[in-house]
């Protein structure tokens, strides 16, 4: 079955099965063309074949311009041609659906790490040692407690300075249901200690099966520095763009609407989550800011991010041992280290994506 249509308002039954689609709800496949994207894979040529005309660029710019002007409004052209349906703007996520996601903080904390101005004037061994003791005393009691029970992913949104840093773990319970472990929020932290407290995080999550990286930008360094230590099946390393909230903001908002997640409790959250507007059908960050109730800074829907690339990484298996894998392991002979053929080092491989 095949179902071809413009659209008709974003309340319309035939737009409501393309948001089911891309939630997940429904086992469709969307296929979105536009009129440029026809125009670009030759419809106006095929046109002037058919019809014997000459083609021209110009000509081809003429027709399209011509097809828009000749629209009741732009909102009306946006629809027939763009795949944009009316009515499509304002907050992606209500209010109503984010706190009903919501439990209190003392359940899921929120960690904030704020660089002092003076942080990147001391020597490397003190920036790592002022790192390792916050990360021993607030971020380990949090890991240790985490259940061997749930597989666990890891979303994360890069900034260097101004805006934030974020990694939210979640935890996948065996019913499927994602709840968020605790958040770490970094402000003006210098890479390699933004790369510490990462590794700290991952190499304690039991059972992690995958993270999910802004790579935009400066992001490239922290999402390369996970993938060359877990590999690429482990690792997704994702440059934002319209495209790619397309694909995976319907799917974190039909965790909301499954009431499949659970969310710290703040106003931060809220605040961050409501960054998501609706812009030419596309929900994405929008460009505002607003203040940071807990720090001094501004956000820009940091924990929005990092949570939407959580979402994106408990699709993703972990690591899959294969033939070629066990091949390239090295051969163990009768009477290898006789002496040390303990069980001691057993529970190294608990964290596996088993």
């Amino acid at each position: 079955v095949r179902i071809i249509s413009t659209h008709n308002g974003v309340d319309n039954l035939f737009n409501q099965y393309i948001q089911d689609a891309r939630e997940g709800r429904k086992d469709y496949s969307v296929h979105r063309i536009t009129l440029d994207d026809a125009i670009a894979d030759g419809l106006y040529r095929r046109i002037c074949y058919v019809t014997n005309q000459p083609w021209s660029p110009e000509a081809e710019k003429a027709w399209r311009d011509g097809l828009y002007r000749n629209a009741p409004n732009k909102e009306s052209a946006d629809e027939e041609y763009g795949c944009i349906p009316k009515k499509s703007g304002g907050a992606y996520l209500s209010r109503v659906l984010i706190e009903a996601a919501m439990t209190p903080v003392r359940d899921i904390p929120i960690l904030r790490f704020e660089a002092p101005d003076d942080f990147e004037s001391l020597t490397p061994q003190m920036r790592h040692g002022i790192v390792q003791d916050w990360c021993e005393q607030e971020l380990l009691p949090l890991l240790d407690a985490l259940s061997p029970l749930n597989k666990h992913v890891l979303g994360e949104d890069f900034a260097r300075r101004g805006d934030l840093t974020v990694f939210v773990p979640l935890a996948i319970t065996p019913d499927l249901r994602k709840r968020e472990c605790f958040r770490v929020e970094l402000r003006n932290v210098t890479y390699d200690q933004q790369r510490q407290i990462l590794l700290f995080i991952l190499s304690r999550l039991p059972r992690f099966t995958g993270a999910a990286f802004d790579a935009t930008g400066n992001g490239g360094y922290l999402a390369e520095a996970a993938r060359l230590i877990y590999g690429p099946e482990m690792i997704d390393c994702i440059s934002l763009t319209a495209a790619w909230y397309q694909e995976w903001m319907p799917k974190l908002k039909g965790e909301f609407e499954a009431q499949n997640i659970t969310i710290a409790r703040h106003q931060t959250t809220l605040d961050d989550l409501l960054h998501i507007k609706v812009d030419r059908g596309i929900p994405q960050i929008d460009k505002g800011r607003t203040k940071d109730e807990s720090g001094k800074g501004r956000r820009h829907g940091d924990f929005a991010v990092a949570l939407c690339m959580a979402v994106r990484a408990s699709y993703m298996n972990g690591f899959v041992i294969d033939e070629d894998s066990i091949q390239a392991l090295p051969p163990r002979h009768r009477g290898d280290d006789v002496d040390n053929d303990d069980f001691d080092d057993y529970h190294q491989f608990e964290r596996g994506g088993w």
